[in-house]
């Protein structure tokens, strides 16, 4: 029988993707990367936009705080030139020894309250987790009225005091709200809020016990406000807001990545421990050295956060933050010299009257989330 032919052998082919699906994956790739880098060009545009909004409001609110009312006595083209020393007398006293130093100080302690409860909300992600929500202004507060009272005339002891007090109440806090090795921050909340009043309740003491020439620093200190700022008050927040600043911008990178929870940050290579103290540490010495001159300001660190959120979205929120903290804290001490019905009363009176209605929003809607 002839024997059957041999058949070639078939040399398999590999299974892949047709050709037309092959030239699709590089333009889906492209358009994705084309749709991240437009929305990063709208994200910086919607910065930048909303950085030079504020950036003029501060600067109206800057003028009106300086000019209006009681300049009759003062040529208008000596306004501008005692801003910068150059005119002595009247003109002087008024605008460079008086205003100026006021309104500097409610914009650069306002930069430093928007800043330390941007970082605090962004870090525990609680709108409610604020230095002064959580005790850490009224500890500083506590420190920097105890040497106000007891020693005076130590060099920089407000100072040092209202830092020792915030970081007490940094290290309470923290301590007492740990539940099975991690803060809990509904625990963190109220917890501060109770420190906060023990604080307050030692703040009151010292206010029976002052003497008559401490009343007025003790009262100040009870409300917070920016009247009687000096330039040594301005050049020590000037300098807190230039090193707070510089110290935040590494870490609001690290928070960045945190956002995306603590074992893919470690991932990452993020030191999450690390990040999340000098967090703590940074929010609570901006508040306290904003304290240590003007006085626990409240409800500034609260707003100025989720303002900048709504305004530039959450992860640019720490950028924007200490701006509309500055409009905040300027426009309420317009308000507070020159409102009608109202003034003059301090700073302190208007950011409540403005910050304690969202407190209690911001509690209603924490409530209701939590039934639901």
């Amino acid at each position: 029988m002839p024997e059957n032919p041999p058949t070639p052998t078939q040399t398999p082919t590999r299974a892949g993707p047709p050709p037309a699906a092959t030239s699709a994956l590089p333009t889906a790739a492209t358009a994705t990367a084309a749709l991240l880098a437009a929305a990063r060009k709208a994200a910086a545009r919607r910065l930048a936009t909303a950085w030079a909004v504020l950036a003029l409001l501060v600067v109206g609110l800057l003028v009106a705080s300086v000019l209006l009312g009681g300049l009759r006595s003062i040529a208008s083209a000596d306004v501008l030139p005692a801003a910068f020393g150059l005119r002595t007398g009247i003109a002087d006293y008024v605008i460079h020894r008086i205003r100026l130093p006021r309104a500097l100080t409610a914009l650069l302690a306002g930069a430093l309250f928007g800043l330390a409860g941007a970082l605090y909300q962004r870090l525990v992600r609680n709108p409610l987790a604020t230095p002064d929500v959580v005790g850490i202004s009224a500890g500083a507060g506590a420190g920097a009225v105890t040497v106000l009272l007891l020693a005076p005339t130590v060099p920089f002891g407000v100072e040092a005091a209202a830092l020792a007090g915030a970081f007490v109440m940094v290290g309470a806090v923290i301590a007492l709200s740990r539940q099975g090795g991690t803060v809990d921050t509904y625990r963190l909340v109220v917890i501060g809020i109770g420190l906060a009043a023990v604080c307050t309740a030692y703040t009151n003491y010292l206010f029976t016990m002052a003497g008559e020439q401490g009343l007025g620093q003790v009262v100040r200190w009870l409300v917070g406000g920016v009247s009687g700022a000096t330039w040594d008050g301005v050049s020590t927040l000037a300098a807190a807001l230039a090193v707070c600043g510089l110290c935040a911008v590494p870490v609001h990178r690290a928070l960045a990545s945190m956002s995306l929870g603590d074992e893919l940050a470690a991932g990452l290579g993020t030191r999450v421990g690390a990040t999340r103290t000098a967090a703590l540490l940074l929010g609570a010495a901006a508040a306290a050295l904003a304290t240590s001159v003007t006085g626990p300001i409240g409800f500034v660190s609260l707003v100025s956060g989720p303002v900048a959120a709504r305004l530039v979205g959450t992860e640019r929120a720490l950028v924007l933050a200490p701006a509309v903290g500055s409009a905040i804290v300027l426009g309420a001490d317009v308000l507070a010299q020159y409102g009608p019905l109202i003034s003059p009363v301090p700073t302190g009176a208007v950011t409540a009257l403005i910050g304690a209605p969202y407190f209690v929003v911001l509690i209603l809607r924490r409530g209701q989330g939590a039934s639901s």
